[in-house]
This record gives C-alpha cells, sequence and structure tokens, in this order.
C-alpha cells in the first residue's frame, strides 16, 4: 500500500531528525560544560590560590564549542521539518476537538480534509521559499560569522527535509479525500509507533 511507503519515509525522517536533535543536545551540553569551565578557570579565587591549576585550564582551550549557535540554527531547523512527515502521516499534530467531536463523522472527515489540504499548501509554500532561500545565500556566497560555513548548507538540509514535508503532506490530504469519499479509516490520530 503506497500510505505504508510513505510512513517508512517518514519513520525515516523522523529517526534522523532525532539524531540530530540528539547531536545538538549533546553539543550544547558540551559547549555550556566548557563554558562554565572557562569561567571556573578563570575564578579569581582558582587564579590566587591555585594559578598552576587555573594556567593550565586556559591554555587548555577549554571554553564553549567554536560556533555552536550556528550549528545549533542550522540543525534545530532540519530537526523540525524532519519530524513533520511523522506528525503529518499518523494524524499525530495537536489539535483541540472540543466543540468538533459532536459532529458527525462525515463533517470530521470534512474539517480534517481542510486543514490538512491547507496544511499541505502550507508546506510546499515553505519548501518553495526555502528554495528561494537557499539559492539567494548559493548566489552571493553568504557565510556564516564564526565558523565561515556557507549559509546555504543550512537552507538545503531545511529544503530537502521541509520538501519531504510537503510530499508527505500532499499524500496524507489526498488520504483524507479518500476517507471522506470512502469512509474508510487510513489515518488513526495518535497512531504513531516507529
Amino acid at each position: 500500500m503506497l500510505h505504508n511507503l510513505f510512513r517508512t519515509i517518514a519513520s525515516a525522517m523522523a529517526v534522523l531528525g532525532g539524531i540530530v536533535l540528539t547531536a545538538l543536545i549533546l553539543l550544547t551540553c558540551l559547549s555550556v560544560l566548557g563554558r562554565g569551565g572557562n569561567t571556573f578557570a578563570h575564578w579569581e579565587t582558582l587564579e590566587q590560590g591555585l594559578p598552576a591549576l587555573s594556567n593550565w585550564l586556559i591554555a587548555s582551550g577549554i571554553g564553549p564549542v567554536k560556533g555552536d549557535f550556528e550549528l545549533l540554527e542550522a540543525g534545530v531547523a532540519f530537526a523540525i521539518f524532519a519530524f513533520l512527515p511523522w506528525c503529518q502521516v499518523t494524524g499525530a499534530h495537536a489539535s483541540v476537538d472540543i466543540f468538533t467531536s459532536r459532529l458527525p463523522k462525515p463533517a470530521n472527515r470534512a474539517l480534517t480534509l481542510l486543514w490538512d489540504t491547507i496544511f499541505a499548501l502550507a508546506l510546499v509554500v515553505i519548501a518553495w521559499r526555502l528554495y528561494d532561500g537557499m539559492a539567494g545565500k548559493m548566489r552571493y556566497g553568504e557565510t556564516t560569522f564564526i565558523l565561515q560555513f556557507p549559509v546555504w548548507w543550512a537552507y538545503a538540509a531545511s529544503f530537502a527535509a521541509a520538501s519531504v514535508a510537503a510530499v508527505v503532506g500532499v499524500h496524507v490530504a489526498l488520504v483524507r479525500l479518500r476517507e471522506l469519499t470512502t469512509g474508510l479509516d487510513i489515518i488513526r490520530a495518535g497512531e504513531a509507533e516507529l
């Protein structure tokens, strides 16, 4: 079934997003520890009481990870777009159904189709704009301030993940149309086992 293929793709993207997010968490922890170690090495009491230790810590280069904010910014953008396909394909987005829970099932299906279609269109527009942004960054050769890596790399990673999200979003909208016309339950909200 085609829907299973999209679930597999979305699952792979979510796992990749999770790996990137885990790496970013470790990077942030390492950077915070380094920043704390640098503060400790420059602590006046340590500098006066144990100058050899203070000098050794400073000479070792202890400090925050160089360019941590740049890496975090690029990686989190990718991770967000990597998780979106899984949320779409499993119907796991947060929803408030206080009023709609009392509507008949066909009306709920129509509303779900409407929102998933709007979301799919939004994802297509986001992917398109990321592509334009990436092309502009490539054209002008813009680099990050500290690490000096090309900014378009981050745009390319986000564009790739957003493109997968857009394709999955369009698929989900088509599945919702099929659910409305046939009465079948293909996507059940909250069925999010990887």
